[in-house]
């Protein structure tokens, strides 16, 4: 498999012309509760995506929905690997970065089933959510939009004197927009502290990343505006960790962007009306069984720390209550009245 060859075990450094080469690492670890923190904030980010999925087939949400299950790893490591302050910014599959971030899982299925007590008043839905508290931006739905506005907030970080860097995702599928390659060469020139995740899902929308892409290593195309990047493993919250742990350091210390590109694999279809019979079941099932990033913590969790199972079983119940208290939050939060139809609107 792609995603299992092309592990990361390997750090991209640069060289004195600009260009990335592989050293060998040894796998990363982490604490016990390191371990059972990630643990928790992937697991409520995949029940939290089922129940959506749920919904959206029972009509209660409505519009786009593009589920993020199977790529919890690459958000929950980045944002282990960040600090207090570091801001996020990411396209339409965005659930598990906001839920990541911090933000209420109660605002964020309300702003999915079109409530007033979303995070955009009921009126942005899956794709269109922001918490200036949390430091997260969005959350949008043109593809590749979102990597010139990272752009802009990490050189508005600088401008200002902050501490702060811009953690900006984007997928294998965007990679290809030029203005992704504007923004780079912005970025390096002006030295921005900002880190670019290609969360490189192996599909785009639907089409292999062998079928679309020339240069299939993403982490090589920041090569000509001297951009050092490295590929990891996104299944692995470890490896994820380490690797966002340099990378943020690199961007943080004044030396520029660094690019991250995450092999990562999604089990949904692109969004939810995908059937996806682009692959086989026996690819996607053989992902999960031999690579779920939660599965892989789990088994860490029972063999290495002699965790209880039953103390995983209680996290597992704690995470499908704050879920089920969303959607009923959710369900049953009145709508946005009319007249909202006319507030936040740039005239």
């Amino acid at each position: 498999m792609a995603t299992a060859a092309r592990k990361s075990g390997g750090a991209a450094s640069k060289s004195a012309k600009g260009t990335t080469r592989r050293t060998t690492r040894n796998t990363p670890s982490l604490s016990k509760d390191e371990e059972f923190q990630a643990y928790r904030d992937m697991l409520l980010i995949r029940r939290f995506e089922e129940k959506s999925g749920q919904m959206y087939g029972m009509g209660l949400i409505g519009g786009f929905c593009h589920l993020y299950i199977g790529q919890e790893a690459v958000v929950v490591g980045m944002q282990m690997a960040s600090k207090d302050g570091d801001q996020v910014i990411t396209g339409y599959r965005d659930h598990g970065h906001m839920l990541a971030t911090g933000m209420d899982p109660k605002g964020v299925l309300a702003e999915l089933t079109g409530r007033k007590g979303g995070y955009s008043k009921g009126k942005g839905g899956s794709m269109h959510m922001f918490s200036k508290e949390k430091h997260f931006y969005g959350g949008h739905g043109i593809v590749g939009a979102q990597v010139p506005l990272g752009t802009g907030i990490a050189f508005a970080s600088r401008y200002r004197g902050e501490d702060s860097v811009c953690l900006t995702y984007f997928g294998d599928g965007a990679a290809n927009q030029g203005q992704v390659y504007e923004s780079f060469n912005m970025a390096a020139l002006w030295k921005l502290p900002v880190v670019y995740v290609i969360e490189n899902n192996r599909y785009a929308m639907g089409t292999s990343v062998s079928r679309a892409a020339a240069q299939t290593d993403f982490s090589r195309r920041g090569l000509s505006f001297n951009i050092p990047g490295e590929q990891v493993d996104g299944m692995d919250i470890r490896a994820v960790k380490e690797a966002g742990e340099r990378a943020i350091e690199h961007a943080r210390s004044g030396e520029g962007p660094f690019i991250l590109e995450m092999l990562t694999y999604r089990y949904r279809g692109h969004s939810m009306s995908d059937p996806a019979k682009y692959r086989t079941k026996d690819e996607v099932t053989r992902m999960r069984e031999e690579q779920d990033p939660i599965e892989q913590v789990r088994r860490r969790l029972l063999g290495e720390w002699e965790v209880p199972e039953k103390d995983l079983k209680e996290v597992d119940s704690e995470i499908r209550k704050i879920v089920n208290e969303a959607a009923d939050f959710a369900t049953n939060d009145p709508e946005p009245d009319p007249s909202e139809l006319w507030t936040d609107i740039l005239h």
